[in-house]
């Protein structure tokens, strides 16, 4: 009798334009265990499928051509609902922007601790709707 295959891990999406930033956030939610799927610009996620459930986007605001929270307002527009977390140096706008979109801050310089608890949260707190 074969053994039962194991859950499928959560997936975590990100989204920077910045090689070391996207290669540095991947193989941080690699070793704690999370699939990474890494995009380096908006238009390159908004080509692909998306999971629609056990997942979480992680964008950077400062994409150039469109950023962070009008790439999460497409996505929802088109009915994908993952949570999602902002990363970035934050100003005022961007965080009234972010509270309206109800999506978290997670300041850069990124503590790779808080952005994996962050996801984590949101992931299971998904889960649970």
């Amino acid at each position: 009798m074969p053994l039962a295959s194991p859950l499928a891990p959560p997936v975590v999406i990100v989204v920077d334009d910045d090689p070391d930033v996207l290669g540095s956030l991947k193989f941080s939610f690699e070793v704690e265990g999370f699939a990474v799927q890494a995009h380096d610009s908006a238009e390159a996620l908004l080509d692909g499928d998306l999971p629609s459930k056990n997942a979480c986007l992680v964008l950077d605001q400062k994409l150039p051509g469109m950023d962070g929270l009008e790439l999460l307002r497409r996505l929802r527009s088109r009915g994908d609902a993952l949570p999602a977390i902002l990363i970035t140096t934050p100003n005022a706008e961007t965080k009234r922007r972010a509270a309206l979109a109800g999506v978290p801050i997670v300041e850069k310089p990124l503590l790779c601790e808080t952005l994996v608890d962050q996801v984590r949260a949101l992931i299971t707190r998904s889960g649970e709707d």
